[in-house]
């Protein structure tokens, strides 16, 4: 008598059908961008690649799938914080009170800067992979000189501000970067009052105030980077 006995049935390993493919690739994009905001947020645009993808648990070739290029990386991880500039100009220019929309334009500069590193470094310095910004940063500038022409014609705003002077505050407010960021976003608002109120013509008391000292064009400079 011939035993029968069961066949084992191998089956073929299943293939990763295009769903998965596509779930797998926008989970991995999510956490790189997550990653990129806090190692850029936290330590500058000098912050690695390779430290985002191990931030990010992936490895170097799957972060260089999705953002070729650091600049590509940098443009897509503060595109949020891009467009909030763009929105506190549109709403500074829209304001009735030119020196009301020059101090809230101040103000939500500062505070952007003050939550990420990295957004104040692509805002306010040459780096090579935040060529994108630049375009920010001379909208904001043309903005501040609009303000400022407005809000000197109403006698609110010292005469001897120029928008230079803007730049040179935003030079002094990113000191603050080294301090934790609770700290610093208090610290930051605070200074930019102490500056508000410098900017601001004293009523009846404009001849009395120390003439400023000559403005300067402040050059901007290159972050230490790592590739």
């Amino acid at each position: 008598m011939t035993s029968h006995l069961p066949h084992t049935v191998r089956t073929a390993p299943t293939a990763p059908t295009a769903r998965t493919v596509r779930s797998d690739a926008r989970d991995n994009r999510a956490r790189i961008l997550d990653a990129a905001r806090a190692v850029f947020g936290e330590q500058g645009l000098g912050a690695p690649m390779r430290e985002v993808a191990r931030h990010a648990d992936v490895g170097p070739a799957t972060l260089y799938r999705h953002f070729p290029t650091k600049q590509a990386l940098l443009a897509e991880t503060f595109a949020e914080q891009r467009r909030a500039c763009h929105g506190a100009v549109r709403d500074a220019l829209a304001d009735a009170d030119p020196w009301d929309g020059f101090r809230s334009l101040i103000e939500r500069i500062c505070e952007l800067h003050a939550h990420s590193r990295g957004f104040a470094d692509a805002f306010m310095t040459a780096f090579p992979e935040a060529m994108d910004f630049a375009a920010d940063r001379e909208r904001t500038l043309l903005a501040v000189r609009e303000l400022a022409r407005r809000a000197q014609e109403t006698g609110q705003l010292r005469t001897g501000f120029v928008v230079d002077d803007l730049v040179l505050m935003l030079m002094a407010h990113r000191g603050l970067q080294d301090a934790p960021r609770a700290e610093r976003v208090q610290a930051s608002r605070r200074f930019a009052a102490y500056v508000i109120e410098a900017f601001g013509a004293t009523a009846g008391a404009s001849e009395a105030r120390m003439p400023l000292p000559p403005p300067s064009r402040l050059q901007l400079t290159h972050p230490s980077s790592s590739p």
